[in-house]
């Protein structure tokens, strides 16, 4: 039977670092069941029964967010045989909370004190025997990044799963609090497993809800303890909670002086520490982080990002993959029916996942770079009080910045948000970004009806910004989204030398779990949008078709574009364009050079294309039109990114249906009231309908936030507890 060991710590502890060195290639990556928290498991190095768990970065098993939760899940429902704790040696005072907390379950623990050679460096001295003592576990000493102590750690934890010797639980509280929790033990006895006890008793003293339905208590034995906590809290004062947190941190203060000394002066500034005095600063930090960011995208999307996935959609995907496919296919005598399948349907969807992967891989790999150096965490941090105020955190800025470039991978960076509800809502809001696939639409309607004006791609972010704003404070204000789970705490790490293994694992992680997931949603659209667009009826016969405008796509374009007039629009081949586009934004363009019969390799600035535009809108049409193709729902691709990252149907379905949504009221107002007030529109139910949806969201902007008191402090959790 295999032999589980959970790997737990606080956020940058260099828990990944070690968990990589453990397991090298064996390992597997997904995500907890029902959750978009990352799990990563995999065999240990050398010994086949031995499964190496790695949990969350979490400061506490306090259930405050979905990490905590899912850690303290797995901890205590799935039951490791030992943990390996994982303490940051620069910092032990911090990581030791959860190292007592994880004592305290009364499973075998070892504690490996990591960056050890930075505390040497420091002049520091970490006594691990007092520490040990202390603590009532095995201390030992390893620094994950230099790959020294690691192997041992692991193996230390394992021969204590399988001797089975949990290690000493260390006496953490005293006087009437010990009292106290002896006393809830022994109220629940036997309800529980021996080595859960403590835990249990603990956090039902702190009134955790969460524990309290676990343990499915009768009524009486729930009033009972009701009863004794207060009288518990009458005598000491104080809420249970801040007793138990007090009392913790009295215990590992007096852990600390023992067994730890620092050579600096207690209030020296750490090489870190001084250079966030640069990087941080009030007036410096943004036009540092804005230089910085240019050279990613200078690197990624620049020249050289522009070769690969130029050399990558033309040569290797065009020329090679989809025409190589379709010689091959009619030397073969193949139905053209067939050639038309493999080579313009699964082909070319294969080869629109591909156009994506070079660009996105140089942009993972630069961030993987700016993350394992430490200064990721800096950005959420210095954005984290600007995004605040309109419903998101610091760490949203990153996903809406690099989805500027590419949807994509604009949408996979959000799982750097810890918080559920942030993530999610960053996940809808950062499609609203005009992505590079979008200009093609803007440089086209620009050119068309308003001169080739530059405001008009101006006017495209503003749009898309205000949109981000606009959602992000209406979404705050609904029971999805409301309140703030956890607050902001962001682990600034000492800045160190990027470690090549982990940045290549990140950037390959990163850009297969794309290929792999997103790949086949777009393999399967391409599929059935080739069909639609490919075949239709002809003299009441149903074959392929040469001319679109005889296309299933055309019929289904002409009876859905009546959802379209009242957006100035509602004609089957501007339906046709929309939907084209949902395989990629660029299509449009090559999709209105067909329906226009002017060519099918066409560019945004081709006169034909722009002459039969221009005929064919008016400037309030097409801006609408325009409006609507850079909110609505993103391309197959981000779509595919979009069901990574949510991990559920449901709120993929609520996503995509939000931005829909959202495109569509928004290209309304901009019809129906802008062209009234350009005279282009005459006034009539869709000026009235439009009138109604301005009200309403200004409704939803201003109105009352009744789940402010759904934010989460200590005094909330608290009071929620009673």
């Amino acid at each position: 039977m295999d032999i589980k060991i959970a790997l737990a710590g606080n956020p940058n502890c260099g828990k990944t670092t070690l968990f990589n060195a453990l397991t090298g290639s064996n390992q597997y990556v997904g995500n907890w069941p029902g959750v978009t928290v990352e799990k990563k498991e995999g065999r240990l190095k050398g010994h086949k029964d031995v499964v190496i768990q790695d949990l969350p970065g979490i400061y506490s098993l306090s259930p405050y967010t979905l990490e905590e939760v899912v850690a303290r899940s797995y901890l205590v429902g799935e039951k490791p045989d030992a943990i390996l704790n994982i303490v940051d040696g620069t910092n032990v005072e911090r990581n030791l909370y959860l190292t007592t907390q994880l004592i305290e379950l009364g499973i075998p623990v070892v504690v490996a004190v990591n960056m050890i050679d930075l505390v040497r460096k420091n002049g520091d001295e970490i006594d691990r025997k007092k520490l040990g003592e202390a603590l009532g576990c095995e201390v030992v000493e390893m620094s994950a990044l230099k790959g020294e102590g690691g192997m041992a750690a692991a193996e230390r934890a394992v021969s204590l799963a399988r001797s089975r010797k949990a290690g000493e639980l260390p006496h953490v509280f005293t006087g009437s609090v010990e009292h106290a929790v002896a006393h809830i033990e022994e109220s629940i006895q036997g309800r529980v497993e021996e080595r859960y006890l403590r835990w249990y008793a603990i956090k039902l003293f702190e009134r955790d809800g969460r524990v309290l339905e676990e343990l499915k208590l009768d009524a009486a034995l729930a009033a009972h303890l009701e009863e004794h906590i207060k009288d518990c809290e009458s005598e000491l004062d104080d809420d249970a909670e801040s007793i138990i947190t007090n009392q913790r941190y009295a215990y590992i203060s007096g852990v600390v002086e023992r067994s730890v000394k620092k050579k600096a002066a207690r209030h020296a500034l750490s090489p870190s520490d001084q250079i966030d005095r640069v990087v941080t600063n009030r007036v410096l930090a943004l036009p540092i982080f804005a230089g910085i960011m240019f050279l990613v995208y200078w690197v990624a999307m620049g020249p050289f990002g522009s070769f690969l996935t130029d050399w990558t959609n033309d040569v290797l995907g065009a020329e090679w993959l989809q025409a190589g496919s379709r010689a091959l296919l009619e030397g073969w005598g193949c139905a053209e029916w067939l050639t038309g399948l493999v080579s313009d349907g699964i082909v070319a969807g294969v080869g629109a996942v591909l156009g994506f992967v070079p660009q996105m891989l140089v942009l993972f790999l630069m961030l993987a770079v700016l993350e394992d150096m430490g200064y990721m965490a800096r950005v959420a941090f210095i954005m984290d009080r600007i995004f605040r105020k309109f419903g998101l955190s610091g760490k949203s800025f990153i996903p809406m910045l690099i989805g500027s470039g590419c949807g994509v991978p604009g949408v996979m960076a959000s799982r750097t948000i810890e918080n559920e509800r942030d993530r999610r809502m960053t996940i809808m809001t950062t499609c609203f970004v005009p992505c590079g696939a979008k200009m093609p639409i803007i440089g086209l309607f620009a050119g068309a009806l308003f001169g080739g004006s530059g405001l008009v791609a101006v006017s495209a972010y503003f749009i898309g910004v205000a949109a981000i704003v606009i959602s992000g404070v209406m979404l705050k204000k609904t029971r999805a989204f409301a309140g703030d789970p956890a607050p902001f705490v962001m682990e600034l790490p000492a800045y160190h030398v990027p470690a090549a293994g982990n940045v290549l694992r990140a950037t390959w992680e990163r850009g297969w779990s794309f290929i792999k997931r997103a790949g086949t949603v777009i393999v399967a659209s391409s599929i059935i949008l080739w069909f639609l667009q490919g075949f239709g009826f002809v003299d009441g016969v149903f074959r392929m078709v040469e001319d679109n405008n005889s296309s299933l796509l055309a019929a289904i374009g002409g009876a859905v574009c009546i959802l379209f007039r009242p957006l100035g629009f509602g004609d089957w081949q501007s339906t046709v364009a929309t939907v084209t586009g949902l395989i990629a934004k660029e299509n449009v363009v090559s999709t209105f050079g067909i329906l226009f019969q002017i060519g099918e390799e066409v560019a945004e600035d081709d006169p034909g294309l722009l002459t039969a535009v221009a005929a064919h809108y008016t400037a309030i049409s097409a801006y609408s039109f325009m409006i609507f193709n850079l909110l609505c729902a993103p391309c197959f691709a981000a779509m595919g990114a979009i069901k990574r990252e949510m991990n559920s149907a449901k709120w993929t379905f609520a996503a995509i249906g939000y931005m829909c949504a959202f495109a569509y009221a928004s290209a309304l107002i901009v019809y129906q009231i802008g062209g009234l007030i350009a005279g282009q529109v005459g006034f009539g139910a869709g000026t009235v309908a439009a009138a109604v949806v301005l009200a309403g969201l200004v409704y939803l902007l201003v109105r009352r936030n009744k789940y402010d008191e759904n934010h989460l402090t200590v005094s909330a959790v608290a009071a929620a507890a009673r």
